[in-house]
């Protein structure tokens, strides 16, 4: 079977970094993990191929070899999601979908076009879809009914389906699921509450399997919560580092994790010890009342300063993400975003504005409150120039203008580079130590570039320079890292403009649809 994968194409995001991507000639941040997971749970006698839209589109010799089109996405994709399935479909071509859009709402009107719909986790239901296909059968809808696969009988993915060269970084995976119950949140919605490991031998051997293809850059665990499972996450991490230190370092991670990382030293020297440079917390809001609203509970049993304080401390960089528009929250929620942000010195503060996705307990309930402005069809998932998809209990006007205010705020160019400083001053220095390799030609002409906008052409040159030796004095291990994340602001710089004229230009449209005033 001649199968072709078709990744659709995403929207500019926060995490799209096109401008720093173009420096270093990357084409994506990140591969599809899911895609290829799938490819390697299909017969391997089954010939394939893959194409991210995000890179370079399908040719019309791919469309006419292929026998079959399987294409999987997120929400944010469902626009190329469906646009992918018709051109399937004029050319007379099967096609299965799948992946956490179809998991979540099957019956959205982007996918009425596909054949067979391969619905949750494909460990339990590509089975289903294999022997459907074998008996002849034209289309099919496989779900798990709830049911969870143990994920150590999953295949190393085929990562050499990938056009390696275009992405800046890898990913793999280690757990799926969450303990936490965070109203908000569909993870607990499609991978469950009890969070299941893959073994440490097995997570070594896909590490292995990208360094074999030659792969020697960063990696991405895309595991939404990588401490879900302290206790296996403690015999993976060991096996890690010794891995590592065989290579010299080869790798560098990051991941995600909840904020009670700060709570175990242990766990964060282990981390540090096996060369992971970042780490993304769902901090949401310093608003501990809007914590609560949540169910975010787990950030409210310790100050949120100090969790941030004591993972810099360990040399990992924080990362966060932040909401706006929670229920009862009181007015000048993005100053006090804004206000944490630069007190704790994190550079890269995602922000967007609360959506109710499909299935979760804030959709049930918010549908139950008749609350909701779209159906489960229309959800445009978590995009950082979405307005909220529901009426929140203060005026969304006032919500989306403190919103591109704050946003705009975080990534001013010279604040951004005071915050960039503050923090990497007080950041602890690398335990780990990487075999040396000489820059580059690539590595030099981004450097010139960072270099020129920020340190000579732009109003930042003053700092830049100061920094740069202020860095150099006081710590210096941390230099080259320094001037990267630096370099991260050409994205933020531009992405600024898109949130503020893509929030204005559907604010100007409410009056004609709705005018959203508190519940």
């Amino acid at each position: 079977m001649r199968t072709l994968f078709i990744y659709p194409e995403f929207p500019k995001t926060f995490w799209s970094y096109e401008k720093i991507l173009e420096l270093v000639n990357r084409k994506v941040l990140l591969p599809p993990l899911g895609m290829v997971t799938v490819a390697a749970l299909l017969p391997q006698q089954w010939e394939m191929k893959l194409v991210d839209r995000n890179v370079r589109e399908v040719t019309e010799a791919e469309w006419n070899w292929a026998e079959l089109v399987i294409i999987s996405g997120m929400i944010v994709q469902k626009d190329d999601m469906a646009v992918q399935i018709a051109n399937a479909k004029e050319r007379g071509l099967p096609v299965a979908v799948g992946g956490p859009f179809a998991s979540s709402t099957p019956d959205a009107p982007e996918l009425d076009l596909a054949d067979f719909k391969v619905l949750d986790e494909g460990e339990i239901t590509l089975p289903m879809f294999i022997e459907a296909i074998e008996r002849g059968e034209r289309s099919g809808r496989f779900t798990s009914e709830g049911e969870k696969p143990d994920v150590t009988a999953t295949p190393i993915p085929r990562f050499d389906l990938l056009q390696l060269d275009a992405y800046d970084s890898m990913s793999v995976q280690f757990s799926r699921g969450c303990p936490f119950n965070c109203e908000f949140c569909d993870i607990i919605v499609l991978y469950g509450r009890k969070p299941r490991t893959k073994t440490p031998e097995q997570l070594v051997a896909e590490l292995q399997y990208l360094y074999d293809l030659g792969w020697r850059r960063s990696i991405f665990l895309v595991d939404d919560n990588f401490i879900g499972n302290k206790r296996n996450a403690k015999l993976l991490l060991p096996e890690i580092r010794k891995w590592q230190e065989e290579r010299g370092y080869p790798f560098s991670f990051a991941t995600e994790a909840s904020v009670d990382l700060a709570d175990d030293e242990e766990m964060m020297r282990m981390m540090a010890d096996c060369r992971f440079e970042s780490v993304f917390l769902g901090i949401e809001t310093p608003d501990e009342a809007s914590l609560e609203t949540a169910r975010k509970v787990q950030n409210t049993r310790n100050p949120l300063d100090a969790a941030v304080d004591r993972i810099t401390a360990n040399g990992i960089r924080v990362m966060a993400g932040f909401i706006i528009g929670f229920d009862g929250e009181k007015s000048g929620a993005g100053d006090r975003i804004v206000d944490f942000v630069t007190r704790t010195g994190i550079p890269a503060a995602m922000m967007g504005m609360l959506q109710a996705l499909p299935k979760t307990a804030l959709w049930a309930r918010l549908e139950k409150e008749g609350r909701l402005i779209q159906n489960e069809d229309a959800a445009k998932g978590v995009n950082q120039t979405n307005l909220l998809n529901f009426v929140p209990t203060r005026p969304i006007r006032e919500i989306a203008n403190e919103y591109v205010d704050a946003f705009c705020a975080l990534y001013e160019p010279n604040a951004y580079m005071d915050r960039v400083y503050s923090y990497y001053l007080k950041m602890g220095a690398p335990r780990w130590k990487a075999a040396a390799k000489l820059p580059t030609l690539v590595d030099l002409r981004a450097l010139s570039i960072v270099v020129w906008r920020q340190g000579i052409k732009r109003s930042t040159r003053f700092r830049f320079w100061r920094y740069m030796v202020g860095m150099a004095i006081h710590n210096p291990a941390l230099l080259e890292q320094f001037l990267v994340v630096l370099a991260h602001n050409e994205h933020f710089q531009e992405y600024r403009g898109v949130v503020t004229q893509e929030i204005q230009e559907q604010l100007a449209e409410l009056p004609a649809k709705r005018e959203l005033q508190p519940a």
